[in-house]
């Protein structure tokens, strides 16, 4: 990954502490959470937070889509009733680890960066929970006795996102003036209907503040044929929202079953937001894998 070209996320020094203050102050207040120092993967500084739980195979959460560990902590309070949960923060995105991405989202830098960054946050198998580019970075990672299974939620990688022109005008206007109104617009176009609904969207704040400080994170396109990785003596489980715009059910199904020899599991009532909206679902999803 250190090879690649790679770019930094924040627009400056100050919009950098700014979102890692928000984050540091979001898992300080997590009680049972531990946040041991970076790790170093593939060159890149590495923070992974650690949720004890209960007896079964942990899992290794890795986020993506403007969602975060700071902002993962109620999921993973759910998923910890089953096993241990740990959350790692993508470098490249906005949230504690590396600042620095590779130019154009490339999937198997972060495929590299997993490779790398396995070993040296457990000794025993652990379920890969992807969303959006974190289900890229599972999918391009190698097959190892480390993984026990992946669980891909709105996976990117398998399939060009839809060119929705709704969502694309709100990501402009967000993206050109970011503030309550436009944050909550495109995060209602994210969310499923009970989210979309309801009153200021919870992550309104954090979206605004990655509006105004980080620059645009590409989603990763279609693996290439080398950096897909065989699977197929891995329980893989693959899910998305129901009212997913950007990665919908009818659009995954076809790659899905072609390239991973499974279907495609919807999620009820959510979005592309999924990891944050049905926390309860993902841990059915979880609980059918080990």
């Amino acid at each position: 990954m250190s090879t690649l070209s790679l770019t930094r996320i924040y627009r400056s020094d100050a919009g950098e502490i700014a979102v890692r203050s928000w984050c540091e102050r979001a898992l300080g207040g997590a009680r049972d959470l531990r946040s041991p120092g970076a790790v170093t993967a593939a060159g890149r500084a590495t923070r992974v937070h650690v949720l004890p739980g209960g007896p079964g195979t942990p899992v290794l959460l890795l986020s993506g889509a403007l969602l975060g560990s700071a902002n993962l902590v109620a999921t993973a309070r759910v998923l910890r009733a089953d096993r241990t949960v740990l959350l790692a923060d993508l470098p490249g995105h906005p949230g504690t680890s590396d600042s620095r991405r590779p130019l154009l989202g490339r999937a198997d830098a972060y495929g590299a960066w997993l490779d790398a960054l396995l070993p040296q946050v457990t000794t025993e198998p652990v379920i890969l929970l992807g969303h959006s580019t974190g289900a890229a970075a599972a999918l391009a990672a190698m097959p190892s006795p480390l993984v026990a299974g992946l669980v891909l939620v709105g996976p990117a990688g398998l399939a060009a996102p839809v060119m929705d022109g709704e969502r694309l005008r709100a990501t402009f206007s967000w993206r050109l003036s970011p503030g309550e109104r436009t944050s909550s617009r495109l995060l209602g176009l994210l969310s499923g209907p009970v989210a979309a609904g309801g009153a200021t969207h919870p992550l309104t704040e954090w979206a605004t503040l990655v509006g105004r400080h980080c620059r645009p994170s590409p989603v990763p396109g279609i693996l290439r044929g080398e950096d897909f990785r065989d699977w197929s003596g891995t329980p893989v489980t693959v899910a998305t929202g129901a009212h997913d715009r950007v990665f919908t059910p009818s659009l995954l199904r076809g790659a899905v079953r072609r390239l991973l020899g499974t279907d495609v599991r919807t999620i009820a009532s959510a979005g592309h937001l999924a990891l944050h909206e049905a926390p309860a679902r993902v841990r059915d999803l979880l609980r059918e894998v080990a």
